[in-house]
């Protein structure tokens, strides 16, 4: 019986000490799941920060393609000594104000009656005021009646930018015969190099590539080449030089001496290179008056004739046209040249008909990007085109 009791209370104490024992490592357990779930949770914690600081580096980076020209715009004001300004005023109040002083204002001119083209003020005429519209400078052009509908800034001096190309295409016209179109241009490195080392847009001829005059005025626009527009420059007046007081005779044959002046045929930042957006609607309208530049300002898309550095030729496209011609606006838009230069925003010149055919110009300077300007000028004709026009 002794014995027996030793035996039972050894088990019994072997019973009690693995007991001991498994309630150890239960604990234990639970000590490690919770040490490994304090750990997991703390790298969720850091991984949903990181998310989320990649998330907002992904809308930044999605957003900057848009806002890239602001923020480049922004940047080139800072450096003419405006930039103080920007911590104390939203971005739209930024550019209105660097835009103004940074190229300069003009005295409001008053429409001279002998001149060719005039836009008169009107009862009617209202000031631009939607929050909608971004850009700085804004023009409403009734073309049949000659009137002003709406205006911001209309007889401000601007940088008309890459709108350059517009009275470009204009002087060109005027020089040539139809049949010249079909006439060849050598393309030449100095040309070229122009475009690359100003970095301008370009249609991306090459050095010794033969192409047709047809096809560096439609390089001149849809793409806004560079290329193409001193090509074509040269072709017309044997220089760049030369071409850019045919042009400047042509603003004084318009009656533009007194506001505009230009020094390029492309449209690169220059303090003597200004007009105002009413000045760009004049020329914008003698160019719809001239066949050959209605024709090119009115193309969607153009493929350049075959050669031996392109022989399927390139193809090029007018992107304000193509981006705007499903947005709703009242008409139908059918002509338009943009404009970019840190010093000026997004611009750009449209012509529009409405139903009954009444044409209007819009112009305008100073926006954002590139869509914000198409945006608008679809917010200028929805808003300002007078009712049942």
């Amino acid at each position: 019986d002794d014995m027996e009791r030793i035996r039972q209370r050894r088990l019994q104490k072997k019973r009690k000490e693995k007991q001991k024992k498994r309630i150890i490592t239960i604990v234990a357990c639970v000590c490690i799941l919770l040490s490994i779930l304090a750990i997991v949770l703390r790298n969720t914690d850091k991984k949903e920060i990181t998310d989320s600081e990649n998330n907002e580096a992904f809308s930044e980076e999605v957003s900057a393609e848009e806002n890239i020209k602001e923020l480049k715009f922004v940047a080139t004001m800072k450096a003419l000594n405006v930039g103080e300004r920007v911590s104390k005023v939203t971005s739209q109040e930024v550019i209105s104000e660097q835009v103004s002083e940074s190229i300069g204002e003009t005295e409001n001119i008053v429409p001279d009656e002998t001149k060719p083209y005039k836009y008169e003020t009107t009862s009617d005429t209202v000031n631009i005021y939607s929050e909608e519209v971004i850009s700085t400078h804004a023009v409403l052009v009734d073309v049949n009646a000659d009137t002003i509908i709406a205006a911001k800034g209309a007889y401000d001096r601007i940088c008309p930018a890459s709108m350059t190309k517009v009275l470009t295409v204009l002087v060109a016209a005027e020089a040539i015969e139809k049949e010249d179109l079909d006439d060849t241009f050598t393309m030449t490195l100095e040309i070229t190099d122009y475009a690359y080392v100003n970095d301008c847009s370009y249609v991306g001829f090459l050095d010794g590539e033969v192409v047709t005059v047809r096809d560096l005025f439609y390089g001149t626009v849809l793409p806004s080449g560079g290329d193409a527009a001193v090509g074509l420059a040269t072709y017309v007046a044997g220089s760049h030089e030369e071409f850019v007081e045919m042009m400047n005779a042509k603003l004084e044959e318009l009656g533009l001496e007194d506001s505009a002046h230009f020094t390029n045929c492309v449209g690169l930042y220059d303090e003597n290179h200004y007009c105002t957006v009413y000045d760009m609607a004049i020329i914008m309208e003698a160019a719809m008056e001239n066949e050959l530049c209605r024709e090119v300002l009115s193309a969607h898309t153009y493929t350049t004739t075959s050669t031996i550095q392109h022989p399927e030729g390139i193809e090029i496209s007018n992107w304000f046209l193509r981006r705007i011609e499903d947005k709703e606006t009242g008409g139908v838009v059918i002509s338009a040249k943009t404009g970019y230069v840190d010093e000026a925003g997004s611009c750009a010149v449209s012509y529009e008909e409405y139903g009954d055919g009444t044409p209007y110009i819009c112009v305008t300077v100073g926006s954002t990007s590139s869509w914000q300007c198409i945006y608008d000028h679809v917010e200028i004709y929805n808003n300002y085109v007078p009712v049942g026009e």
